[in-house]
Order: C-alpha cells, then structure tokens, then sequence
C-alpha cells in the first residue's frame, strides 16, 4: 500500500506510513469545568514518568482490534501506532480492522428486507426439480399449494383466528362471509374434496349426517363449518397439506387420460386439468385473503401460470353469458350463429403479468370468437381481471379501457365477476 512504511529488513531504509488516528470512544468525555470557587482544587495528575520498555511484537499485534475500536488506553494506543509505523503486516491489519469498524457504525438498517423470503421461496418453486413427472397442467396447482404452505408455515397460533371476509357476486351484487384464517383452509380442504372424490381418494368430508356429502362447493364448504364443534385451529393445516399432496402424486401417476377426467361440481363440471387450474386459482386468492388479514408480502403466480388461469375463465365465459341470458340479466343475444357466421365477439386485451388476447363469443357459449367479428374491445391488467374474476372488484371499476359496444362490454364484466363464488 502506497504511503506506508514497508521494509525495515535487509538494511533497507523504512519509508513512512501514515495511518489514521482511531476513532473516538464511545464513552469519550470532555474535560470537566473547574469546581465553583471555595471548593478544593482538584489533584493534579501524577507527572509521567519513564517510559517503559517497548511491548513486544506479539502484544501489540494482540491489540490491533482495542485500537481499531479506540478501546486502548493513551499509552497502548501511543505504543501500537508507533509500531504502525515500523511493522508492514500490523499496519495492513490495522487498516483492515478500521476498515470493519467503520462498517458498525451504518446508519441503515440491519432489519431483513420483507419480501426477501418470498423472492427465494419463488425462485426455489420455480427451479426445484420434481421428484416425480408433474403434468404441466397440474404445475399452477402444486406451486400455489407450496407457496400458501409456506405462508401457514411462518404464521402464529393466534393469526389462525384472525378474521377474514370472503368476497363474491350474486346476482350482480356483491356479498361477503366472515370466516377466519382456519375457516379458510377448511374451505379449500372442502372444496378440493370433489377432485379428490373424482380421482377415488378420500373425502375429507367422509359421510355427511350418514348421507352423500353436498355436490356444490358452497355445501360443502357450509357442511365443513357447519359440522366443526368449535372454530377451526391450525390443526387444519396438516389435513389440507396430505390432500393437496395426494391429489399432485396421484395424477402424476395416473397417465396422459386422467386429463379428461369429468370432476362435477353440481351443476357444472370440469375437466380435471381446468379443475385443479381452478383450484389453483382459489388458492392464490384466499392466500391473498390471508395474508391481507396477517399482514404477509403475498405475490401473484408466476406470468405461465397466471396465463393460463386467464385462459380458463376466458373460455369459460361464454357459458357463462349464456347462462346469464337466459335468467334475464344479460342483453339477447343479436346474431343467428351459423356455420358461415360465428355472431359477435369481444376483444379481451389483458395486459401485464400472464397477459395476452382473447376473443370472447358474443351470441352462442359454441361459437368461437374471432377478431373479424369484433364489436367491442376491453382492456384490464391480468391480476386485475384476476380480481374481478374473484368478485373482489366491481364490473363496474374494473375495466382500464374500453372500446366499442358499450352493451357487450357491461355484458362480459358481468358475467366475469358472476365466476366467483363461496
């Protein structure tokens, strides 16, 4: 290092190094005022006497860390910059040593940053190898199983009380249940029931009052709560975590067919690569719920798998609308739908995260949608239309941009907060 003294062996001649002094103690104090006049003067301190002999190379070096943090008394600290001055590897050391103290005293905090851990347990999700051949439809189920584990994980016996409230539309309106931390979990575990009942496993409902468990995802979830003697603790954790599982083991297992397989949820059904997707969904959205009400950094899934879920409510609305038609509560249908002329569309543009296009079919749940047919176009940011999709935003706040017939795009906002359910 340029300014230090190195040498002093071999009769070469020491070239001079300046080191800095150390920094001021702590506990460093400025000379007290003279006494008030009519008090004893204070005693002088004794006059120094003759230095000693120098301290050896091995004390001094011992003192290096007292020096760097300024805790060395005036004699040491005299002694151990004079052999600064004369000793290359001690000086270096010095250097180092102050260099580090220098580091205790940030100003910055030595608090971890909060979403640090949900950035490393994203990356571990997304690289980890699977122990068995996942199906990559089965993928969006098994990451946002972990990663709300992983959030049940890190909570306290008392968060598993902490009160949620549960969003969804019916008929064009929203309405809400108060349920808990726990009551969640137990209504996922309810829920999922039906695909594990599909693929022959166990129904964590068993029989219900010595009959059939409900078909629909609401009964069930009511007969879970309905059935508990006392809420819900985090005694429900273990119970939802073997289902999700075994529901991943086993259609890793179960061959390329299983895809197809109908899983009924009442009055409807999926196949069961859209049903685990759809429950992969639910997934993400009450682990958002929960970590709303504890207080947790909670991200969307990853863009691939937010895509599809996309994908699937787009498919889904038609359907939908259809259904919606019929009751009364959609505008009818405009154009006979015939093999030369697929009726209307509407241009979803989903922007962000998992984002893409798609053609929403306008007069017939059959037709396909295409953009020669176009008459309106809505624009939405993915996780927003996720959230609609939930029932957590109004129809009516959701849209960012809208284009077109004004008719069809109240239409299909509607019928995409009529998705959501208990």
């Amino acid at each position: 290092m340029s300014g230090g003294q190195s040498g002093g062996r071999d009769g070469e001649k020491p070239v001079e190094r300046r080191i800095p002094g150390p920094r001021p103690a702590a506990d460093d104090r400025e000379t007290l005022p003279p006494v008030l006049s009519g008090a004893p003067e204070p005693a002088k301190p004794p006059e120094p006497g003759p230095p000693g002999p120098p301290l050896p190379h091995e004390v001094l070096k011992s003192l290096l860390g007292a020096w760097a943090l300024a805790a060395c008394s005036a004699e040491e600290t005299a002694a151990v910059e004079e052999h600064l001055t004369s000793c290359a590897p001690c000086a270096d050391e010095g250097l180092r040593l102050r260099d580090a103290v220098g580091l205790l005293h940030t100003d910055g905090t030595l608090d971890l940053d909060p979403m640090l851990r949900s950035r490393v347990l994203e990356n571990c999700l997304g690289r980890r190898p699977a122990r068995i051949p996942l199906p990559s439809w089965a993928a969006p189920y098994d990451a946002e199983t972990a990663r709300l584990d992983a959030l049940l994980r890190d909570i306290g016996d008392a968060e598993w009380h902490a009160p949620v409230r549960l969003k969804w539309f019916e008929a064009d309106r929203q309405v809400n249940r108060r349920t808990t931390v726990a009551g969640v979990i137990g209504h996922l575990m309810a829920v999922d029931g039906l695909v594990s009942a599909a693929l022959g496993l166990d129904d964590p409902l068993g029989k219900a009052d010595g009959g059939s468990p409900p078909p629909t995802p609401t009964g069930r979830t009511e007969a879970y709560w309905a059935a508990a003697h006392h809420p819900p603790t985090r005694a429900v954790r273990e119970p939802w975590r073997d289902q999700s599982h075994a529901l991943v083991r086993t259609v890793s297992f179960a061959g390329r067919g299983v895809a197809e397989l109908s899983v009924p949820y009442g009055s409807f059904a999926l196949p069961l690569q859209d049903s685990l997707l759809e429950r992969a969904f639910e997934c993400w959205i009450h682990g958002g719920d929960i970590a709303d009400a504890v207080d947790y950094p909670y991200e969307p899934p990853a863009a691939a798998h937010l895509n599809r879920m996309i994908d699937l409510a787009a498919r889904l609305l038609p359907g939908v609308l259809a259904e919606r038609r019929r009751a009364g509560l959609a505008s009818p249908a405009r154009h006979l739908v015939t093999a030369g002329s697929p009726g209307r569309s509407l241009h979803l543009e989903v922007e962000g995260r998992g984002g893409g296009d798609w053609y929403i079919a306008l007069d017939s749940p059959a037709a396909l949608g295409s953009p020669a047919h176009a008459v309106a176009q809505v624009a939405l940011d993915g996780v927003e239309f996720c959230r609609l999709v939930a029932g957590h935003v109004p129809p009516v706040e959701a849209a960012a941009g809208q284009e077109g017939d004004r008719e069809a795009i109240s239409d299909v906002l509607f019928a995409a907060a009529s998705l959501s359910r208990l």
